[in-house]
């Protein structure tokens, strides 16, 4: 048996599209679908965050959990919160998004660094033990 890495918790300073705030531990038995993203991300919106709504309207009635993190590393003055709502209705957005938290003194935020991310589209499979099935940063082809 594979040894896989326990996922670690998401460190989220606000949530849309949320009854109340999402955590890995509250969802633990249940596998979750991570879609970390940048709303100023062609990659993202062209082709991740579409998929993720997908899968999140696809998977409703099963017990998957599909989480949108808006995860900014850069640009951070033009994607904050209120410019990301605007994003969420302008889309029609579903999925619960979370909005990573900044980091201190770095402008990697924490769960992108505890994750050990790479960029935009990124998309993390957790399963229900609370490990990490699969961490892949999405690579497109260009057109």
């Amino acid at each position: 048996m594979e040894n896989r890495p326990l996922a670690p918790e998401l460190a989220v300073v606000r949530w849309f599209n949320a009854r109340e705030p999402l955590t890995l531990a509250g969802l633990r038995g249940r596998p979750v679908l991570i879609h970390a993203f940048q709303m100023l991300c062609p990659g993202c919106v062209a082709h991740g965050t579409p998929q993720a709504e997908k899968a999140h309207r696809l998977f409703r009635d099963t017990d998957l959990q599909v989480i949108g993190l808006h995860t900014v590393f850069e640009q951070h003055d033009a994607m904050r919160p209120v410019s990301l709502e605007a994003f969420i209705h302008e889309y029609r957005l579903t999925i619960p998004i979370g909005v990573d938290e900044p980091g201190s003194g770095d402008p990697i935020p924490v769960t992108m660094s505890r994750f050990r991310m790479r960029g935009t589209p990124t998309a993390i499979l957790i399963g229900r033990d609370g490990t990490i099935l699969h961490h892949a940063r999405i690579q497109l082809a260009s057109a």
